[in-house]
């Protein structure tokens, strides 16, 4: 691998004796790691599913991954893992969210740590993913569905919008701030390609600016964990200590740099910093009524597709999309890609249902399983039909007691309603 100079001058001065066993670390191959869904499983039942061995020391359910491609395990499109960096996972645990709070992931995108945040709120509170590339929006939305998380709205703001809309609302903030990627180098040749001096400093730049932001947000008596995929100090150690200097109401309660020759992953900075002044306000919440038409065509399909409805209320978004809201989401600025679980849409007195409502739903709770053995599961993902021994109508296809995806069963016939783009090729 060749690296940029600057950059080697730089480790050099800040690691010093250090510095030749991290040139060697970055000449390794890059660290594999997946995190359970604890939302869905739990981490000796996913080490057992997948013989995963060696836990993440820092990170509940995460384990050091073996999976070359764990994209195309039937485990991965039933939400039961999220593949994630095992160093990644070091930041959102730091944040000590509870069930209950309201929580930002103000840099969401592509999800690791909201679907993390997600497991241990449990369910419960209100979580807010914000990603502000839109199209980066729209993967952090995929995989908040894939998990089947139904207490968080995903949108794509302006972070400075977010801070106008919800002064002092949030009780845990995390910031996984843009950065110059230097912990990516081993793994994307990119990283090391769009590395340059001008564009850390355009990095410390936004994220001085987020960090305002985030302050702006946090409610007197929370949390802020500010995380970053780099090494550089400027961005890092740095950065904290010129925000310190500009809000007293901060204190520093733990910092972290973990290098690629010290731990098993490639590398990352948190620092948790604590609010100890200020309120914690409300703000309006959510208004996005469905035509009682819409809901009378929701609640017919809910009394046949399921055992035990759902709880929470029916919202429908501006394209037409319903969605359940469980908890009370705030209104949101921006564009709003999901809150809660997308149930569908209702077109004349029928009601089209959304892969979310399978991703989101237990067994337990529908009317209809289709269950899928191991062949007949790979055949699904692969788009095909199969033969039917369950009643006609709308339900789900599982494998090992885990939704797949919907499907309508027809005659003796599962027709398959994987998403296309899902699907395996």
């Amino acid at each position: 691998m060749i690296l940029p100079e600057t950059f080697l001058s730089r480790m050099q001065k800040r690691l010093g004796e250090r510095f030749p066993a991290f040139l060697r670390a970055l000449d390794a191959p890059p660290v594999r790691g997946v995190r359970a869904n604890l939302l869905k499983t739990d981490a000796s039942s996913l080490a057992r599913l997948l013989s995963l061995t060696e836990p993440v020391p820092w990170a509940e359910g995460g384990f050091y991954s073996p999976l070359a491609k764990p994209g195309v395990h039937p485990a991965h499109h039933a939400g039961l893992f999220y593949a994630q960096e095992p160093s990644a996972m070091c930041a959102a645990p730091l944040l000590g969210v509870g069930r209950g709070e309201r929580v930002l992931d103000l840099c969401a995108a592509p999800g690791g740590k909201t679907t993390q945040l997600a497991a241990a709120m449990g369910g419960e509170g209100v979580l807010i993913a914000n990603e502000y590339v839109y199209d980066r929006a729209c993967i952090l939305s995929q995989n908040v569905e894939r998990m089947g998380i139904a207490n968080c709205a995903v949108l794509s703001a302006e972070t400075s919008a977010l801070a106008a809309a919800l002064p002092a609302y949030f009780d845990k903030i995390l910031v996984d701030a843009p950065c110059s990627g230097e912990g990516m180098f081993r793994k994307d040749a990119n990283a090391v390609a769009e590395w340059s001096e001008e564009n850390v400093g355009r990095c410390i730049a936004r994220q001085r600016a987020i960090l305002e932001d985030a302050a702006a947000m946090l409610a007197g008596g929370g949390t802020l964990v500010y995380s970053t995929c780099t090494f550089e100090e400027g961005e890092n150690e740095g950065q904290i200590r010129a925000f310190l200097a500009r809000h007293p109401e901060f204190t520093l309660a733990e910092e972290h740099l973990l290098l690629p020759h010290e731990v098993r992953g490639e590398g990352h900075y948190a620092a948790k910093l604590c609010k100890t002044a200020g309120e914690r306000r409300d703000a309006p919440l959510l208004a996005a009524p469905c035509p009682r038409e819409a809901r009378a065509a929701w609640q017919d399909f809910c009394a046949d597709f399921f055992v035990r409805p759902p709880e929470g209320d029916a919202a429908m978004l501006a394209d037409g999309r319903m969605f359940l809201l469980p908890v009370p989401f705030p209104a949101l600025p921006g564009r709003v890609l999901r809150a809660g679980v997308e149930l569908g849409k209702a077109e004349k007195k029928r009601f089209l249902p959304a892969h979310a409502l399978a991703m989101a739903a237990k067994t337990a709770d529908v009317a209809r399983v289709a269950a899928l053995d191991d062949a007949q599961c790979a055949r699904w993902l692969r788009g095909e039909t199969l033969p039917s021994d369950v009643g006609d109508g709308w339900g789900v296809a599982a494998w090992r007691g885990h939704p797949l995806s919907l499907m309508k069963a027809v005659q003796g016939t599962l027709k398959n309603h994987y998403p296309k783009g899902l699907r395996e090729h």
